[in-house]
């Protein structure tokens, strides 16, 4: 028949109860056959648009009907689970009759509702039971006695790699070989239990077992459910008898693939980890990803010769018949709706896409009986010459060695030995007669117990029921409480336990539970060490159970204690249905994670998904390095934006999950991203099931073990350096704190910020600029200097550098200083020029509320640890390392909030201390002015007091800020002779002509002639140059909190009035230099309370004095602004 395409379908699921709570906004549209999909971060970009054979909405527009089943509303274009089967599962099953092959795999991100549309939930069947329950009733409706069906059924699951079977109790080390067929060239798994079935019936139960099989096997092997595929594959056969009597085999497989998690490899950040390609984490997705690639290459006839990498993973050695091969294919892509997933969901839809330009070539499975076992009998017999022969002969060269040669023979005979027994089990199945089959099977299912799964006794009997993070594989395990006790543990304890689990943190004798009249209680057994959590806090004791208690025993186990006959001893606060996400949250909640969603940006949302995921992770790890003694710790620790190193310091960084490792024995830690912590926990959970598995783990080399780091360089903390002097081009000097991701003080470090030349020579004192605005669209240029640090801890004195980044000539440059060896007090003196070409209110903006961050770094070495420590194992060292650091925080040792105010106030406070000395300054030449005014008017006889041209010129220099010129002033030398050309100087003039001075300055390179200011020189006024460093001191005279982690707007202090700026110090009563300044300030008015008198007297008499003599204000009325209002109101 002709090639025909895979089809495609998409759906997107509701908002799930977590989107909801966090206000989600929906990026999925769809009309007719056409998705679009919405970038949240850009509204006014064009959606992306594409286009499928079936787009499914699924998000909202249902109802529910008294039986749960949901159907569309009135009018509403929901697609329902019937829906869904009509158009996908009952094309699966037409085919199957025809004799096609069949496959359908569901692909998406974890959540996104895969499962639902494969499987479904409660009375909403999916596609799987759906397909299976019709395809029995269109069997029970053959009335042609010359046809007869077989069905058979088998599960499987990859996980990391290696095959499990489902509906076998025992599985081998390393999961069953994928072995390749080389008549037909497809793979197939060695040994996997095929399980005859006659009945919708038969296969729900075999489904629920491998469920069960699923589940327990997750828990007690730590795999984690949504990084695993699950294979179910039904064999449908159709043998019609001819009128001759012969009999021919019509046969279909159907493979229904529920594909892992596809959370995008790049997402988790797992780059630079060494161990990143031994990790089989996403390798699987990464391989059907290339297939797809290479097959819709292929089918566009883009390329001519392209190898389809089927050999790259397990999963696309079993598929390769269902891509590019015999069989038609559906696939279904699981969209989640919420703007917090566009990147996975975009990602699904692109790999969607690729996918429905795949073309395969279906035929019909028919052949005669006989003639099918003829040829698996002459296959046989082929087969065995070869073996009895020595096996294939391989001809040397070809560049392979002997021992490469011999190493190929004989994987080529072990290849051919199972497929001959192989074989040999299709020839001795097709003897048995299908009924006698049937009934062994049939036997074997009715003995099936999946857990205890009888709701008559759940409503009677208070039991346990398991929790999973796959909702699929929640509820599936039931274990009721027995009146009396109830032992848990496991199961090579003697007595064997009522309650048998395995895996991690699970003692021989773990705990007991009491029932005494529906009365539960639970407690630890004593001196076993074992670890139980009741509602996300540790057991001590014995406690009493409630309904709906959470119960976690070891690392994985986790449960919920439905009580029935006390039923009201439930907390009303609880959730109706207890969920895993919800026992996660309140485990995270005890640890001290605030787990609350209000008011969250979408980048903390995605931080809190983050914790909520890695919490559980980390434990298990903790719990692995006890288990196996590997003398390790990890911790969540969470990087606050301002406390991260690295990136762009202009843009915002979201605050960073990491892990800490800490070596329990010398004290080194690392600090891993998320990603890398995610792939090296899949290694453990290998490691661990080797060890497991009874395997000597104690001798692999050091570098492939996941818990062994080489030793790196270890962040001691972080130090802001706040930039708003720049804007005023002023000198900022420094000493800041180091604080750690915890914001503990980690020691003190010495900086200087300078305004500078583009060669990094400091720039004139009279550079300063009352508005950074005057700044605007000219270069700029200022020198970063780390002087010196003074660090706490001992174990950093190997030696210690500092990192930062900084924009420079429109670059990010990453800064590092020379590292300082065999010294807590390193001197550094390094420094750096930073240069901005052209100065632009964004640059302004950051001067203003941004800062750099300053990394400090300690060198770790591999040292010798104590001998005392040696002696204990990873338990003990940890518990020895919580005493020390509950100790620690019980000692009240000093930290630096996050986001604090206090701290932040107080850089900016040391910002504003040097303006207002400027200020000072200025007041001081202002008043001097005023004074000199006010003494020239008082000094002339009373016939020539001419009283509005007084009036004018104290207006004028109370309305004035002043307007800064330059002049030279010639210098005499001892001998009182005047010395060269003369000093530059700067100096401010308050007066009704400063205008016309100022033009003057202009036309003559910006210098005014001395003559014409004289009277505004006050050589005997000592004009102070600003100090930082010393300036704001606590009470108790140490160095004040300098560290922050926010930035204070400066404009409020800059335009507030006096009094305004009195309450402020009054907040900050320890800071007397200021207090001082404004108090000095404050004086002045006073000073020039006579003149502002005067001029209230005059105006009152004169009322409009301008209008009295016909003059216009002088042009400095023009100037008038709030910084004045400080002298004369």
């Amino acid at each position: 028949m002709p090639d025909e395409s895979v089809k495609v379908a998409v759906r997107v699921r509701p908002f799930n109860q977590r989107e909801k709570d966090r206000s989600a906004k929906l990026i999925i549209k769809m009309q007719g056959q056409m998705t679009t999909i919405a970038n949240p971060e850009t509204p006014n970009e064009e959606p992306k648009s594409f286009s499928f054979d079936y787009s499914y909405w699924s998000h909202d527009g249902f109802q529910e009907k008294s039986d749960g089943v949901l159907e569309p509303a009135g009018g509403s274009s929901y697609a329902s689970q019937r829906r869904v089967f009509e158009d996908l599962g009952q094309g699966v099953l037409d085919n199957a009759f025809e004799g096609y092959n069949c496959s359908l795999f569901a692909y998406g991100q974890t959540g996104s509702g895969k499962s639902y549309s494969m499987v479904g939930y409660g009375q909403n069947k999916g596609i799987v039971p759906i397909t299976c329950d019709e395809m029995f009733k269109t069997m029970d409706k053959n009335a042609d006695p010359n046809k007869r069906f077989e069905v058979t059924f088998s599960m499987l699951e990859i996980y990391n790699e290696q095959v499990r079977d489902l509906l076998s109790k025992d599985n081998p080390k390393g999961g069953l070989n994928v072995r390749q067929n080389p008549k037909l060239g497809l793979f197939y798994v060695e040994n996997l239990k095929r399980v005859p079935v006659g009945s919708y019936a038969e296969i729900e139960k075999r489904t629920d077992q491998g469920t069960a099989s699923r589940t327990v096997a997750s828990t007690n092997m730590n795999a984690t459910s949504s990084r695993a595929h699950t294979v179910v594959t039904i064999t449908f056969d159709q043998i019609i008898k001819s009128e001759s009597g012969s009999e021919t085999k019509k046969s279909s497989v159907m493979n229904l693939v529920d594909l892992a998690g596809s959370e995008r490899a790049d997402s988790t950040g797992a780059t630079g980890d060494r161990l990143k390609e031994g990790a089989n984490i996403n390798k699987s997705l990464s391989a059907l990803g290339n297939v797809i690639s290479a097959l819709a290459d292929l089918s566009m006839g883009t390329k001519k010769k392209i190898m389809v990498p089927y050999r790259d993973s397990v999963l696309t050695k079993l598929l390769q018949n269902a891509l590019g091969g015999n069989s038609k294919t559906i696939m279904i892509a699981a969209l989640s709706p919420a703007d917090i997933n566009y990147d996975e969901t975009l990602s699904t839809l692109r790999y969607a896409d690729r996918a429905k330009k795949i073309k395969n070539k279906a035929v019909v499975n028919e052949n005669p009986l006989d003639k099918l076992i003829r040829e698996l009998k002459e296959e046989n017999e082929r087969l065995k010459k070869a073996m009895e022969g020595g096996g294939v002969v391989m001809q040397e060269g070809a560049g392979l060695t002997p021992e490469e040669l011999d190493k190929m023979r004989k994987q080529m005979e072990e290849d051919i030995r199972a497929q001959l027994m192989a074989n040999q089990a299709m020839i001795a199945e097709n003897a048995q007669s299908w009924d006698d089959k049937l009934a062994e099977a049939r036997t074997e299912t009715e003995k099936i117990d999946v857990g205890g799964a009888d709701n008559s006794r759940k409503s009677k009997e208070a039991y346990l029921i398991n929790l999973n993070e796959d909702p699929m594989l929640s509820g599936v395990i039931c274990h009721f409480l027995n009146s009396g006790e109830t032992s848990v543990g496991r199961k090579d304890a003697s007595p064997v336990p009522n309650i048998c689990l395995s895996g991690l943190s699970i003692q021989k004798q773990h705990a007991v539970i009491f029932n005494k009249k529906g009365v539960i209680e639970i407690e630890s057994v004593s001196g076993s060490g074992s670890k139980t959590k009741i509602n996300g806090i540790p057991l001590t004791g014995r406690k009493a159970l409630c309904h709906k208690d959470r119960i976690l025993f070891g690392s994985n186990h986790m449960y919920v204690l439905m009580n029935p006959l006390k039923p009201e001893t439930a907390d009303n606060s609880l959730p109706k249905e207890i969920t895993w996400e919800y026992a996660q949250k309140e485990i995270a909640q005890v640890k001290g994670f605030a787990t609350g969603s209000a008011g969250l940006s979408k980048e903390q949302q995605i931080v809190q998904e983050q914790v909520l995921e890695i919490l559980p992770m980390v434990s298990e790890v903790n719990a692995v390095s006890e288990e196996l003694n590997k003398q390790k710790s990890f911790e969540v620790v969470l990087i606050s934006a301002a406390a991260q190193e690295g990136g762009d310091i202009t843009q915002s960084h979201a605050s960073k999950v990491t892990v800490k490792m800490k070596n329990l024995l010398n004290g080194n830690t690392w600090l891993w991203e998320r990603g890398k912590f995610i792939t090296r926990r899949y290694l453990i959970q290998e490691l661990y099931q080797k060890f497991l598995d009874g395997e000597n783990i104690s001798n692999i080399p050091k570098e492939q073990d996941p818990f062994w780091e080489p030793t790196e360089d270890v962040l001691i903390g972080t130090s802001n350096l706040f930039l708003q002097s720049l804007s005023y081009c002023l000198d900022f000097e420094d000493t800041l704190n180091i604080s750690d991701y915890k914001g503990q003080e980690e020691g003190h470090l010495k900086v200087k910020l300078e305004p500078c030349d583009n060669k990094g020579k400091p720039i004139d004192e009279e550079a300063f600029v009352d508005d950074p605005h005057e700044l605007l669209n000219k270069p700029y240029h200022f020198k970063l200097t780390v002087e010196n640090a003074n660090i706490h801890k001992s174990r950093f004195s190997k030696g210690i550098m500092v990192k930062y980044s900084v924009k420079n000539n429109g670059k990010v440059e990453e800064v590092k200083t020379p590292t300082v060896k065999n010294t807590l007090t390193p001197t550094f003196n390094h420094s750096k020029v930073i240069s901005i070409p052209k100065l632009k209110q964004e640059n302004l903006d950051f001067f203003e509320s941004g800062c750099i961050t300053l990394s400090i770094y300690g060198i770790q070495e591999d040292t010798m640890p104590d001998p005392k420590l040696l002696k204990l194992n990873t338990r003990e060292l940890r518990q020895m390392e919580n005493m020390e650091n509950s100790t620690a925080n019980a000692s009240g040792r000093r930290a630096t909030m996050f986001g604090n105010e206090i701290a932040s106030d107080t850089s900016h406070l040391k910002t504003e201390v040097v303006l207002l000395q400027r200020k000072y300054e200025r007041l001081q030449q202002k008043e001097r002015r005023m004074q000199q005014i006010c003494e020239e008017w008082s000094k002339k006889p009373d016939g020539e007091k001419q009283f509005e041209p007084f009036y004018r010129a104290v207006s004028a220099v109370a309305n004035s800020t002043g307007t800064r010129l330059k002049t030279r002033v010639q210098m005499l030398n001892q001998d009182g002779k005047h010395a060269g050309d003369g000093d530059t100087i700067s100096l401010f003039v308050f007066d009704e002509n400063e205008h016309e001075l100022a033009q003057e300055a202009s036309q003559n390179n910006g210098v005014v002639d001395y003559h014409k200011v004289a009277h505004h020189h006050y050589p005997d006024l000592q004009l102070s140059k600003a100090k930082t460093d010393s300036v704001i001191e606590e009470k108790d005279g140490t160095q004040g909190d300098q560290d922050s982690f926010g930035s204070v707007d400066l404009e409020p202090y800059m335009n507030a009035d006096p009094e305004d700026s009195a309450d402020r110090s009054k907040r900050f009563t320890q800071n007397g230099n200021r207090t001082g300044l404004l108090s000095d300030i404050n004086t002045k008015r006073e000073v020039l309370k006579p003149a502002r008198n005067a001029v209230s007297e005059y105006s009152a008499n004169k009322k409009t004095p301008s209008k009295s003599n016909g003059k216009r204000p002088s042009s400095a009325d023009n100037n008038k602004t709030e910084s004045s209002a400080c002298v004369l109101q």
